[in-house]
C-alpha cells in the first residue's frame, strides 16, 4: 500500500534561520507534530508549549493529501523557479514523522538538496544533505548527529538549557532568541539575553529570524 502524506503547505521563499539563512528554498511543511496538538487548548500541557508554527490541517499554500512520493515531489518542484541550486527544506510539524525513504529518493531524482528542521525526537531518514535539530523542552534528543544544532533560547526546562547540548556531534549550534508573540519587550529581552550568553560562550552563534524582519514567511 502506498504512503500517504499530509501537508500543511508547499512554499518558496529565502530560508530565514540558522546556517542557511538568506537561501532560497521550497519549504514543504508537514502537518502533524507529536510534541503539541497544534491547538491552542492543549498548549499548556504539551512538551513544547511556546511554537509559532501553524501545521494543522492540509488548507495552507499548496497543501492537501499526496498519494505517492513522485507526486508530493512533483508539487515541491513545480515551486522552485528553475536554473541550479534547487533546495527543499522539510519542516513541520515535525517532518520525521512522514519523511520517508521513497520521497527522499523522489527529491533527489528532481534534482533537490534536502534540508530537515526537526525537534530531534526521532532518527533522520538517510540520505537527507542537511539536518538542522531543534530540540525542545524536556523531550529526549535522539537525534545526536548532524549540521546545525539550533536552539530556541530561553526556555524553562533546566533539560533546555544550552549546556546540556554542547557535547553532541553538530557542526553549528545557534543560539535564537524566543519570540514571545504579541510582546515586544519581552522578546527583545531576550534577544539581548541570548546575545550575552553567545559572547560569554563563544561556541554559540546568535541566530536571529531574518524573515520576520523582512516580512517573508
Amino acid at each position: 500500500m502506498s504512503k500517504k502524506y499530509s501537508v500543511k503547505e508547499i512554499f518558496y521563499t529565502l530560508q530565514g534561520e540558522g546556517a542557511q539563512a538568506g537561501r532560497a528554498a521550497v519549504f514543504l511543511r508537514f502537518a502533524g507534530c507529536n510534541l503539541w496538538t497544534g491547538l491552542e487548548r492543549d498548549r499548556v500541557a504539551a512538551v513544547c508549549r511556546f511554537c509559532d508554527t501553524d501545521f494543522v490541517g492540509m488548507d495552507g499554500e499548496g497543501g492537501g493529501r499526496f498519494d505517492t512520493a513522485d507526486e508530493l515531489a512533483d508539487a515541491v518542484a513545480a515551486k522552485w523557479p528553475g536554473g541550479e541550486g534547487a533546495c527543499v527544506v522539510c519542516t513541520g510539524g515535525e517532518p520525521t514523522l512522514q519523511l520517508d525513504d521513497a520521497l527522499v529518493e523522489a527529491l533527489h531524482v528532481r534534482g533537490f538538496e534536502i534540508a530537515i528542521e526537526t525537534n530531534g525526537t526521532a532518527e533522520v531518514v538517510g540520505g537527507v544533505d542537511w539536518i538542522c535539530a531543534s530540540p525542545k523542552g524536556a523531550a529526549p534528543v535522539v537525534q545526536t548527529s548532524g549540521n546545525e544544532l539550533k536552539l530556541v533560547y530561553p526556555q524553562a526546562e533546566p533539560e533546555a538549557q544550552p549546556e546540556r547540548f554542547e557535547h553532541l556531534a553538530f557542526d553549528h549550534f545557534i543560539l535564537q532568541p524566543m519570540d514571545v508573540i504579541g510582546d515586544g519587550e519581552a522578546t527583545q529581552a531576550n534577544v539581548e539575553a541570548a546575545a550575552r550568553y553567545c559572547l560569554a560562550h563563544p561556541r554559540w552563534r546568535l541566530g536571529l529570524q531574518a524573515h520576520k524582519i523582512v516580512g517573508l514567511p
